[in-house]
């Protein structure tokens, strides 16, 4: 784990709120020279504290209303069944975000889809599919009360 100094957590905290920065407004935002400011983000990326970019995109803009939390249980856990499901998780283009748990699930999927229909047909097509899957527990979320945000950088 590389050691943080404020300047590295600032610039953290910059980039999270805003990745298309230049390295000029990075540099003035943190208190620093271009030059300086350029090779702390590579530093940063090359120790893999960022390891990567993103827009951030609007669901609804896209068409996509709705939010599904799933949680799944498995019957077996042999590594067979946990690579072949997790293989599947990561092919299913809704599931956005995906957790493997501690407790009384096995796994929660954040899933996003343009209709409830089309999540029925999801389920029904790619979830229950999995194998040794055991059961199926969804909730669907209202509104999002807070957005992603920055990470807590320690």
């Amino acid at each position: 784990m590389m050691t943080l100094d404020d300047i590295d957590r600032n610039i953290l905290l910059e980039l999270q709120r805003d990745g298309r920065l230049t390295n000029q407004e990075l540099a003035d935002r943190v208190g620093l020279s271009p030059s300086p400011c350029l090779r702390r983000v590579r530093l940063l990326q090359e120790s893999g504290v960022i390891n990567g970019y993103a827009a951030m995109l609007s669901q609804d803009a896209l068409g996509l209303p709705i939010t599904a939390f799933v949680r799944m249980t498995l019957l077996a856990h042999t590594s067979e069944v946990v690579d072949a499901v997790e293989e599947k998780i990561r092919s299913i283009p809704e599931v956005v975000e995906a957790y493997l748990l501690a407790g009384d699930d096995d796994y929660l999927v954040k899933i996003v889809i343009d209709s409830f229909a089309a999540y029925e047909d999801l389920v029904r097509r790619e979830l229950r599919t999995l194998p040794s899957l055991s059961s199926i527990k969804t909730t669907f979320a209202f509104a999002v009360t807070k957005p992603p945000s920055p990470l807590p950088i320690p």
